[in-house]
């Protein structure tokens, strides 16, 4: 599913949505991003987001190339191109992503566009909470992402030892995560263990902004969450047993 991408003036903003995990903690028989919530599902909702943002000019959605699921859960759109390209890991996949994000977009693509890397597993993010990351990265040299300043008492444990760790300065990282498009690419090709972008930014040497976020951007992980998210979007749900694999 490639769709024809029309480009409009500086800034541009792409989105990438990395969507080849199992999620096997979920414990269903489809991977999460496909399961339903409300009238759609959990990657239809994500995709939405930003298909409806008007700033993004295209969204590209990675999955695995074996996916035998996206073509019957996800709707085709004019600003929507599926790449069957997903890796082993997170990081992989990303880099597949934009490596063939730039296949197709050609000498389309600049180096200092910018990349909002989302996870599919993510449905309640909105309009406000993406003006609210490009109002704040406007014109920041290297981009940054959504997160939440932690509010709870952190406990640590090791070697069978509790201790209480200080809240202070300690974040939540969520996405979008934008960053600009070569740098990204760069950092990535840097370093192969990292859990999200903004720590291959941060192995890079670059410091990327926190932007503050929002509970209802909450990721979808645990059977529990499901009912948690939909409450927090405002979709009526219906507490039931996932099918289990």
């Amino acid at each position: 599913m490639v769709a024809e991408i029309t480009l409009q003036d500086e800034p541009r903003y792409f989105a990438l949505i990395p969507a080849a995990g199992v999620g096997s903690r979920m414990g269903a028989a489809t991977p999460k991003q496909y399961l339903q919530l409300g009238a759609k599902t959990i990657l239809q909702h994500t995709v939405d987001a930003f298909l409806n943002f008007v700033p993004v000019q295209h969204t590209f959605v990675v999955v695995s190339a074996g996916d035998s699921y996206v073509d019957t859960h996800l709707q085709t759109a004019e600003k929507l191109s599926v790449l069957r390209c997903g890796g082993d890991t997170r990081r992989d996949t990303v880099r597949n992503g934009l490596r063939q994000m730039a296949l197709q977009l050609g000498a389309q693509l600049k180096a200092d566009d910018w990349v909002l890397v989302h996870d599919a597993a993510r449905p309640g993010l909105n309009q406000h909470l993406l003006h609210h990351l490009l109002d704040n990265l406007d014109g920041h040299p290297v981009g940054g992402l959504l997160a939440l300043p932690v509010v709870d008492t952190v406990k640590q444990v090791l070697d069978g030892r509790v201790k209480t760790v200080s809240r202070d300065g300690m974040w939540l990282a969520q996405t979008p995560q934008m960053f600009r498009y070569q740098l990204l690419c760069d950092a990535l090709d840097q370093t192969e263990q990292v859990t999200d972008e903004a720590s291959a930014i941060e192995a890079a040497g670059h410091v990327p902004a926190l932007v503050e976020g929002h509970p209802c951007n909450a990721k979808l992980t645990l059977p529990g969450d499901l009912a948690l998210i939909a409450r927090l979007m405002g979709i009526p749900f219906e507490e039931r047993k996932i099918d289990a694999k």
